[in-house]
């Protein structure tokens, strides 16, 4: 998938048309579709196309439990625009490819995880909208960040990957901790994938996938659990250990896009100051405590963008 471009006349015509007009709501399923299930889909392809002859591709994982939902609609709100846009306009990657998931608690959740295609055009908007905001989470300090991942390391088939020996970028988003084991019950169940042993543990799976895919994790820190219940310390405690340089604290949920894009230009090689400053002075501050801590990655093939003033 993703043999186009991104077009944000397009976007504006399919945001007029098929997103303002319906009620908030009403603007993603009502229910799971088993397309965009990791059990029951084959595989999510990234392709080699005219449009794109060095397709990256990029998967944004969002925790949909509770008030995370915010993040969807963010997304479908102008969220994918600003993404798509900005990569771009400042060519951290080249030929971006994104596929969206919908992550919930594979602890007892129905549908803890949900993918679109793999995009490069509209097409990704009327992927998002088939995804389930399911909304439960189990109240159990924790999400199932890590089968995201796994799903990502196993359920896609990626030509930049494969063919052009790059590597592929995977951020998950959300203000709970990871759980730390899984089942071979909920492997099987929610990835589609069998193992021999009986569980899994998120450590495994982030070492599988730091083979092909450089891995990050948005904190979102204006999320309900870090404000209401575990707090901000018991979330890093979990992921720290996990992705050492690679959790970016987010103050502020509005700015998941821009932090995206971000996180691409820095461990490309731009420099965080200048990155952070591109922004502008309403966004400048909290993008650049974001980014502060994050590295540049040696032998990350880039466009050869910087930053955009």
């Amino acid at each position: 998938m993703g043999n186009s471009r991104w077009d944000s006349g397009a976007w504006t015509n399919y945001r007029t048309a098929h997103v303002d007009p319906v009620p908030k709501a009403r603007r993603f399923s009502a229910g799971a579709d088993p397309a965009n299930d990791p059990a029951k889909f084959k595989v999510r392809e990234s392709r080699i196309s005219a449009a794109n002859p060095r397709p990256t591709p990029v998967g944004l994982g969002l925790d949909c439990t509770g008030s995370m939902g915010e993040l969807a609609h963010l997304m479908m709100g102008g969220g994918m625009d600003r993404t798509m846009t900005e990569i771009y306009a400042r060519r951290p990657i080249t030929d971006p490819h994104l596929l969206i998931g919908a992550i919930g608690d594979s602890k007892g959740d129905s549908a803890p995880l949900q993918m679109t295609q793999f995009e490069a055009d509209v097409r990704l908007a009327e992927g998002a909208k088939k995804l389930w905001l399911e909304g439960n989470g189990q109240g159990n300090d924790g999400e199932s960040y890590a089968l995201f991942v796994l799903a990502m390391a196993l359920r896609t088939s990626c030509d930049a990957i494969e063919r052009q020996g790059r590597r592929g970028v995977i951020f998950t988003v959300g203000d709970e901790p990871v759980h730390q084991v899984y089942t071979r019950a909920e492997i099987e169940r929610v990835v589609g994938i069998r193992i021999e042993r009986p569980q899994m543990t998120a450590a495994e799976i982030y070492a599988l996938a730091a083979r092909n895919w450089d891995v990050f994790h948005i904190v979102v820190k204006d999320g309900s659990y870090i404000r209401g219940f575990g707090g901000l310390d018991r979330v890093l405690a979990s992921w720290k250990p996990l992705l050492p340089e690679r959790v970016i604290e987010l103050d502020d949920h509005a700015l998941m896009p821009e932090v995206v894009v971000s996180t691409l230009q820095v461990i490309g090689g731009a420099d965080k100051a200048a990155v952070a400053a591109s922004w502008g002075r309403g966004a400048s501050k909290t993008i650049g405590s974001a980014i502060r801590n994050l590295p540049t990655i040696p032998g990350r093939p880039t466009a050869g963008g910087l930053a955009r003033f």
